[in-house]
């Protein structure tokens, strides 16, 4: 029998076993829909797998635990439940995502039940049925509202991030005990916060993409050439001040440390492409370690919230929207949040 076929007899009542099972199935109806054209934007699938990675942690958490075969109904409430009502800024499972993540589910244990010629859990698609306050939610608007930071979350992720470069009264031994990874691992987060790139972004930039000359101050990268990809141009978005000290000081590291390559952000000391779970996975790392509480809307928060950022000091949609890459009509979902949106970092 070929490797493909080991994973159908993982002992799934075993936590590694049931882990497998959760990823294996996310991991083949994502490879399908990429096989068919039906997901090609890189950003909607590492939304879905920061969806699926909560969902699955929960899961998995859980005694005894919820598996893909014992899914029930009442899991999937008791999981509503126990994500509903949390702080403000979480915004976690409003109707319009759970609509998403109840359909994600349904599609992947449909996907894998086909996979296996074995029935489907219709859980997921039951409860829905169940919940017309759910299924009813997107009626108004098909697209769901951006996951941002809020104040407090922002200044407490930069104040995080900082603390990775030289400042006064900070302790060099701890900065000293850095790896350069915990380096390069902050300082593309800052990026993402700081000049509103995606993931796929922070893994294409070059040692030729920050750009110094015209900075204010000597040797200060203050924006970066963001190489061009299948679904965007190449472009330019300015650096906030505080992202672009710490890439200064990643730029620092990377020298000394001898990284090799062309890539900004390389893998390995040899200068090896960032592969996109390993960025996803460092990313989300960096969050918590920063303490946001929240997984929904992955690092793509980052993103969203230095689009409501610029939008807030008066910047024109028209010009974000040629930092960020994409449409004009595409600003029109925050401007759709900005009354909530008082104040942004």
């Amino acid at each position: 029998m070929g490797s493909a076929s080991l994973s159908l007899f993982d002992d799934a009542s075993s936590p590694e076993g049931a882990a497998t099972s959760f990823g294996d199935a996310f991991a083949a109806w994502l490879a399908d829909q990429r096989g068919t054209g039906a997901l090609r934007r890189p950003s909607a699938a590492e939304v879905y797998q920061a969806m699926w990675d909560s969902f699955s942690g929960w899961c998995l958490g859980q005694s005894p635990r919820v598996t893909l075969e014992t899914l029930g109904l009442h899991d999937l409430q008791a999981y509503q439940a126990a994500r509903f009502g949390r702080k403000a800024s979480d915004q976690s499972l409003s109707p319009r995502y759970v609509l998403r993540l109840m359909r994600l589910i349904d599609r992947v244990l449909r996907h894998r039940a086909a996979q296996t010629d074995a029935l489907p859990n219709t859980a997921a698609a039951d409860w829905i049925a169940a919940n017309p306050e759910v299924r009813f939610s997107e009626a108004e608007r098909e697209d769901p509202l951006p996951e941002y930071l809020t104040v407090g979350e922002a200044r407490q992720l930069i104040v995080h991030l900082s603390s990775a470069r030289p400042r006064p009264g900070r302790n060099r031994d701890a900065l000293a005990a850095m790896t350069w990874q915990e380096v390069r691992n902050r300082a593309s987060v800052a990026l993402q916060l700081g000049a509103g790139i995606t993931p796929g972004d922070v893994r294409a930039l070059t040692l030729e993409s920050p750009v110094t000359q015209g900075s204010r101050i000597r040797g200060l990268p203050w924006k970066l050439q963001v190489p061009g990809n299948g679904t965007s141009k190449p472009r330019e978005t300015p650096i906030a001040p505080w992202a672009a000290e710490l890439l200064q000081y990643w730029l620092q590291v990377r020298q000394e440390a001898r990284v090799a390559g062309t890539f900004l952000f390389p893998s390995t000391r040899t200068g090896k492409p960032w592969q996109a779970d390993s960025q996803y996975k460092n990313a989300l790392q960096v969050l918590e370690d920063a303490g946001m509480a929240s997984r929904e809307g992955g690092s793509f928060r980052l993103r969203h919230t230095f689009a409501i950022r610029q939008l807030r000091r008066g910047t024109s949609a028209e010009q974000i929207a040629r930092w960020m890459g994409v449409e004009p009509g595409e600003m029109k979902r925050y401007e759709r949040v900005l009354p909530a949106a008082v104040e942004v970092v």
